[in-house]
């Protein structure tokens, strides 16, 4: 069987294979899912986070350089979102995916997005300016957050395969990255409503964390707090 064939089988399979389905108590893995019409729904929390400026920082400075700050800002990323309760399941270049699927996994995702601005701003920076006094360059990031329901699917072929998520959340958590960096948190309405208190607000006296704002006529909340590390 010649390529074309061979695609124009897989094609024809993909688009009349009959749906399966069950519904997923854990993130699930790729070794957990099958390469037919078959997947595991969910409902989940996700957050991305994403290191601002990359094409600027590989074009402007050396490959190792660059490479010592995406090592950086994903490794701090990716604990926090661990600590937090969040499991990682996509890394992609300069962006790091995590998912939330606990009672409170909202609160725990908005929770990791204020501690992944604390990393930024009093680890990864401080320690690059001591490592490199000379440079000018600071990283700068965005954290976006969305909950919905979700289909986990396997895509590819034989042992080239990852999972692929399906669902609003995915889709608007990878969207806000793309907003302004002057705020290095981004979390929907659904995410808001439904977080504890002791995300929503904080300082002596107590007030907002987060503000609202509109993106393509919805209603988001951005934040540029700061949630300590410990």
């Amino acid at each position: 069987m010649g390529l074309n064939d061979e695609l124009v089988a897989r094609v024809d399979s993909v688009f009349s294979d009959s749906w399966t389905h069950v519904d997923a108590r854990v993130v699930p893995e790729t070794k957990n899912l099958s390469m037919g019409n078959s997947g595991k729904k969910l409902k989940a929390t996700v957050l991305y986070a994403d290191l601002d400026a990359s094409t600027a920082l590989v074009e402007k400075f050396t490959s190792e350089f660059a490479a010592e700050v995406y090592k950086a800002f994903l490794y701090c990323a990716s604990r926090v979102v661990r600590s937090e309760g969040g499991e990682i399941r996509s890394f992609d270049g300069d962006r790091v995916m995590g998912i939330f699927m606990s009672d409170s996994k909202n609160t725990s995702a908005a929770r990791a997005a204020l501690k992944i601005n604390y990393a930024v701003r009093s680890i990864v920076n401080p320690v690059l300016s001591k490592r490199y006094p000379s440079t000018s360059y600071s990283v700068r990031h965005t954290v976006g957050v969305d909950t919905s329901e979700m289909l986990a699917v396997r895509v590819g072929f034989r042992d080239r395969n990852d999972i692929t998520w399906v669902g609003r959340a995915a889709n608007y958590a990878a969207k806000m990255n793309a907003l302004s960096s002057e705020f290095g948190c981004y979390i929907t309405s659904d995410v808001y409503s439904s977080m504890n208190g002791s995300v929503k607000f904080g300082g002596r006296p107590e007030r907002a964390m987060w503000e609202p704002v509109n993106w393509d006529g919805r209603q988001i909340y951005r934040s540029n707090w700061a949630w300590r590390v410990d």
